[in-house]
């Protein structure tokens, strides 16, 4: 990868089986988001943390988020307009879905309708507990992504057994 590249977990933050955590392990020069509490998340919390260490990574930054880390990418752009390169966006939440951690995820809904200042793949299971195809397909639309469906994964995360996900790795290569 030519650019910096910034990886943004959801709530519980990835562990080593997690496709993130796998092609982090691959590029030792990728950045992972740090946040002092990954069970108890504040969204204003995230986003000044985003703020704070893409402004130190810069400009070209690809961000690759996975579930909460997807909505806090959200509010971040639209209250802060960054400039980077993209962002691949997987299995976006639904802060108003049933499995959603509301009691300990505060602050992230509703989720921002404008349209985001970079480039945008939205990545969106069927069979997603925390977010709906139809809420990946809003998301994406109102913030001017694509949506990429990948059929009944689960919520795209190691319980799904992707390993190090290829498809996924070359939707961040078209970012790029």
């Amino acid at each position: 990868m030519d650019y910096p590249v910034f990886v943004v977990p959801g709530i519980g933050n990835s562990g080593p089986l997690h496709w993130q955590s796998v092609w982090e392990a691959a590029h030792p020069d990728w950045r992972r988001f740090v946040v002092e509490d990954w069970e108890q998340v504040a969204c204003g919390d995230w986003v000044s943390a985003l703020e704070r260490q893409v402004a130190e990574i810069g400009d070209n930054t690809l961000i690759v988020a996975h579930s909460l880390g997807c909505l806090a990418v959200a509010h971040w752009a639209a209250r802060h307009s960054p400039r980077i390169r993209g962002a691949l966006l997987v299995a976006v939440p639904d802060p108003f879905a049933a499995a959603f951690p509301a009691a300990a995820a505060t602050g992230f809904a509703p989720v921002p309708s404008v349209k985001l200042s970079f480039p945008t793949v939205v990545v969106s299971s069927s069979n997603d507990p925390y977010g709906s195809v139809d809420h990946a397909r809003r998301c994406a639309n109102v913030w001017g992504g694509r949506l990429v469906e990948v059929g009944a994964q689960g919520h795209l995360n190691s319980d799904s057994n992707m390993g190090d996900w290829a498809e996924g790795f070359r939707l961040l290569q078209s970012l790029a």
